[in-house]
């Protein structure tokens, strides 16, 4: 008699119906957040090893041409100062294309630079981020060029990696309050399935049966549809960022995440389901336990 997978028949109750869909919701979600902390991490990462080894010096211009051609010899001699330094990895003055494209966004493609008083700007990567050659750069810079201005991106860098950390932390605390409510529903759902079949988790319990057994019940039907829940949320999950990762494909720029993910971070986000099974299964025999407990 107690070896009948269906002596307590738990497939015909309402909670066999709307279960899976939460749990699909739930994984859904915490996927996804765990997604968005995964991706500011690296964003972060990307935009840190980029700007905090780079400089860019701006050079007000100069209104009369022979003023113009004093700047420029000035510019050679400050960037062959430069290049003598050691940690520098590149020295370049932007020219007038690579300055076009700078102003497009805000000014149009066809732009007459030598219209508008488009300030020099050097750009200067170094070969790892040091305060020391910063500062033998803004030396050198203030002898040669004073009227220049350095601009070492640090101010809104930290501004920008602090924002991303906000997000990453409530990123995680998405997934964490899911995985509670996750647990909370299950509670829920466990106990309506033990009001329903009340009498015959009774008749087993008077008879004898063992509350693992009662309890084995609930918890393996509570783990297949936390399964199929489970599942489905991870396919949503991954056709989502699969929409997303083309549109961002489409836009080409470097401001914007990438959606790559490397076969470690895969199997993180892998174990959203079985984690969302094993909470359900664990809590609903927990739930059972606690009830036959209660029972005389």
């Amino acid at each position: 008699m107690f070896g009948n997978k269906n002596d307590v028949p738990l497939d015909r109750d309402a909670s066999s119906r709307f279960l899976p869909w939460l749990i699909a919701m739930m994984v859904y979600l915490a996927t996804m957040s765990l997604i968005i902390a995964i991706t500011m991490n690296k964003l972060a990462n990307r935009w840190d090893q980029g700007l905090s080894s780079s400089l860019t010096i701006q050079i007000p211009a100069e209104p009369s041409a022979e003023k113009r051609r004093t700047l420029e010899k000035q510019l050679k001699t400050f960037i062959t100062k430069i290049e003598n330094l050691d940690n520098i990895s590149r020295v370049e003055q932007l020219n007038d294309t690579e300055l076009n494209k700078l102003m497009e966004p805000w000014l149009g493609k066809d732009i007459l630079l030598h219209d508008l008083p488009i300030p020099y700007l050097i750009s200067i990567e170094l070969d790892s981020s040091s305060a020391k050659t910063i500062d033998e750069i803004k030396l050198i810079l203030a002898q040669d060029i004073p009227n220049a201005s350095v601009d070492d991106h640090q101010r809104w860098l930290g501004n920008l990696l602090g924002l991303t950390k906000i997000i990453q932390i409530i990123a995680l605390l998405v997934v964490i309050l899911v995985g509670g409510a996750a647990a909370l529903m299950v509670i829920l759902v466990t106990r309506m399935g033990l009001a329903i079949h009340r009498q015959v988790v009774e008749l087993f319990h008077h008879m004898g049966a063992h509350d693992s057994y009662i309890a084995s019940r609930f918890q393996f039907h509570a783990l297949k549809l936390s399964i199929v829940g489970g599942l489905s949320g991870l396919l949503l999950a991954g056709i989502t960022v699969a929409s997303f990762s083309s549109l961002l494909g489409q836009a080409n720029s470097a401001i914007l995440p990438t959606l790559t993910f490397t076969s470690g971070e895969w199997g993180l986000l892998l174990l959203m389901p079985l984690s969302a099974s094993l909470i359900a299964m664990m809590t609903a025999r927990l739930t059972v336990l606690r009830s036959l407990a209660l029972m005389p």
